[in-house]
């Protein structure tokens, strides 16, 4: 698995789409997420360390956790279907884990609320990450067999490296050529 620095996270808005984008805590590599307004506002008051009047939905499941005494173990994206991401959380009391299923977006904001690690599975990382090189190039994953990318994962790649390198207005093009390539059979 591939272990998220939280340090890097970024969380864009192009033209009222949001999305989280996930760096490796080592090397280079990235995955972009889109996300929902309301989840795109709770990770953003974590990453700036602002505070609200009242909780929201994810504090008070931390707090809720916290007064059953579970804490939030990790949080790990774990599966990509059908263009959707797919998370889990593992909750620990004592000697005893609970899995849950979690969409990203929320996995993420609890995970910010709770100092939980999130992690990526390599096979998603693999499916959907992108490596780039210090110059921000995108770069070949070693190993990798050398096959033709369809349309929709080339545009997935240009989409990931224009957010990457903040290039938000050709993101926002790019977007819009994956919405109108046709749907898979």
């Amino acid at each position: 698995m591939v272990q998220v620095d939280m340090s890097r996270t970024l969380l864009l808005n192009l033209e009222n789409d949001y999305v989280v984008l996930l760096r490796g805590s080592e090397g280079q590599r990235a995955l972009a997420i889109s996300v929902g307004q309301s989840e795109a506002q709770a990770i953003a008051i974590r990453l700036n360390n602002l505070t609200v009047p009242r909780p929201l939905t994810h504090d008070l499941f931390r707090a809720t956790l916290e007064k059953l005494g579970w804490t939030l173990a990790r949080a790990v994206v774990c599966d990509l279907r059908e263009e959707t991401f797919y998370a889990r959380l593992f909750l620990r009391r004592g000697a005893e884990e609970l899995e849950m299923d979690a969409r990203p977006s929320d996995a993420i904001a609890l995970a910010l609320r709770c100092s939980a690690p999130v992690f990526i599975e390599d096979a998603v990382m693999a499916q959907a990450g992108v490596l780039f090189t210090e110059d921000g190039q995108r770069q070949a994953e070693p190993g990798a067999a050398e096959e033709t990318p369809s349309a929709l994962l080339l545009l997935q790649q240009r989409l990931a490296r224009a957010v990457a390198e903040e290039r938000y207005e050709e993101a926002a093009r790019i977007r819009d050529e994956i919405r109108r390539l046709p749907a898979p059979n």
